[in-house]
């Protein structure tokens, strides 16, 4: 293909905890998006990987760097920022002004510098990036995910590549942006807690469609993939965010290939179901709809932390409230943006694809506030992020309509309206806590039907066993007592949330001035690697 003009350099920045494989899958993809469009050779576009490595586990830590020797080797050179390289930049931090940071880069603690979370990763790179910007100002700085890939289909033998490379520096050149966000296609960038109703929805649908059917009659799941544009279909509260909620049940797609029957079909679906607590959703993935990509620029009020650009100018937008390690920090991140940029914050039809699993296993290699123990699989950790990062998001988007972050309410201000949102959230969260038990109810009924095809035939005992194990977990998970809605409700820590974010959210502008003078005084210093 012929190369693309551009006299920019790009900076495509991965966090990564304890993910060695996602990130080998990850950069792979870079190397042949490289290489399909040249960039791996052309002078005039450099285009570089800044691997911030947030791992625990030392094994990984090793496999990370000789990933990232490898990449390097092959074309695309990568650095590896790791618990050393980190710490050796905070160590160049004034004494005193590390404690003024402390809410944007948390407390250091030298025995365990580690899972600290992805926001503040991201922005003990951002440090990093601050001592590119001066060598080469006109760099793009473009944030990933380790668990996605350059490309926007599912099927890793039919690669479609997108020029994102051209597209995204044709953008900043034509607009006059600070902040590009692009979006996910595969599997959703939500947590499973707030999935699990339209996913019973689909399940119910799928074995009541299969129980119409013979099981040795050949199997009639291959329809075409459900492609409906709501973007947001695989979100049980869809609505909280301007969209319009699915009426209807999405199609079970068989992805088996070879000749087989129904209760193949069964046996291939129900095998899988666990995945969907690591973060797969097998019936409702976003598919990529082409359009192009300057046409599809429009004004964005969201930044997917997984797939955004930035410049150098931009990098005064740390991702706010890291130490809180909240969910939709994202989203909040978007919220300040959009009210201070306006048109210098867009996004555009450039999405990544995602995959929340590694194949080999089918599950997730890391996700924090996930706990798999034998065959239970606890969301507890995950749901109490999201719920209190809904609420952050919510209360922000008021303030901001409030002129915030210019205008700095007191904390009664800020106390009243996260009650408020903390309310609202919560009626809504237990609202779905019923429909999705009373889908559950449905399900165990309809599998424990004695005239059913599968309860008269040993063949599909083990399927129907994998089904019951699914149905624990989400019993597990949303039935009384479950741990992540006795979070939400228990009033103490609702309390000490709340006092937490109370304080953040006031000294967020404060933090913003001391953030801006740090990353003058780290411009000013060279990387030393």
């Amino acid at each position: 293909m012929m190369l693309k003009d551009s006299s920019r350099d790009f900076v495509i920045v991965i966090p990564v905890a304890d993910r060695p494989q996602h990130l080998k899958d990850c950069l792979a993809s870079l190397l042949q998006l490289c290489r399909t469009f040249g960039y791996a050779t052309d002078s005039r576009l450099r285009v570089s990987a800044l691997i911030a490595d947030d791992s625990k586990e030392a094994e990984n830590q090793a496999l990370n760097r000789e990933i990232a020797r490898e990449v390097s080797a092959q074309g695309v050179a990568v650095s590896y920022f790791g618990l050393a390289e980190q710490m050796s930049l905070l160590d160049a931090i004034e004494q005193g002004r590390v404690a003024d940071l402390s809410r944007i880069l948390g407390t250091i603690d030298t025995q365990a510098f580690y899972h600290k979370g992805a926001s503040i990763t991201r922005n003990l790179a951002y440090l990093r990036l601050a001592q590119i910007a001066l060598l080469a100002p006109d760099t793009l700085f473009w944030f990933i995910d380790s668990d996605q890939e350059f490309r926007v289909n599912t099927d890793a033998e039919d690669y479609q590549p997108l020029d994102y490379l051209h597209h995204i520096d044709q953008i900043f050149s034509s607009l006059p942006v600070q902040i590009l966000t692009g979006k996910v296609v595969g599997d959703p960038p939500v947590s499973p807690s707030v999935m699990a109703g339209n996913f019973l929805e689909d399940v119910l649908a799928f074995m009541h469609q299969m129980a119409a059917h013979e099981a040795s009659g050949a199997c009639s799941f291959h329809g075409k993939a459900d492609t409906r544009p709501d973007h947001a279909a695989y979100h049980d509260m869809a609505a909280l965010f301007g969209f319009q909620p699915e009426q209807a049940a999405f199609d079970y797609p068989c992805p088996l290939t070879v000749e087989h029957d129904h209760a193949q079909c069964l046996a291939q679906f129900s095998a899988n179901l666990d995945r969907f607590f690591h973060g797969e959703h097998p019936t409702r993935k976003t598919h990529f709809q082409h359009e192009d990509a300057l046409a599809s620029v429009r004004p964005a009020r969201t930044v997917y932390t997984g797939n955004y650009v930035i410049n150098a100018q931009a990098l005064r937008y740390f991702i706010p409230f890291a130490t809180l390690k909240l969910r939709m920090a994202g989203p909040v991140l978007g919220r300040i943006a959009q009210s201070e940029l306006g048109s210098g914050f867009v996004s555009a039809n450039l999405p990544m694809l995602h995959k929340r699993t590694v194949g080999a296993t089918g599950q997730a290699e890391f996700r924090p506030g996930v706990r798999v123990a034998s065959e239970k699989i606890d969301l507890s950790g995950e749901f109490e992020r999201q719920f209190y990062g809904d609420v952050m998001l919510f209360t922000i988007a008021k303030l901001c309509d409030a002129g915030y972050p210019a205008e700095i309410p007191d904390s009664a201000q800020i106390a009243e309206s996260l009650r408020q949102t903390h309310a609202n959230l919560q009626a809504q969260y237990d609202e779905q806590r019923h429909t999705i038990l009373s889908r559950l109810s449905a399900l165990r009924a309809l599998v424990a039907n004695p005239a059913a095809w599968w309860n008269r035939t040993q063949d599909q005992a083990e399927s129907i066993a994998l089904i019951h194990a699914f149905m624990d977990n989400i019993a597990s998970n949303f039935e009384t007592p479950a741990i992540g809605y006795a979070l939400i409700h228990d009033a103490s820590h609702q309390a000490a949330r709340h006092a937490e974010m109370i304080e953040a959210i006031r000294h967020y502008p404060a933090d913003r001035l001391e953030w801006e003078k740090q990353l003058t005084v780290m411009a000013n210093r060279r990387p030393t690697s």
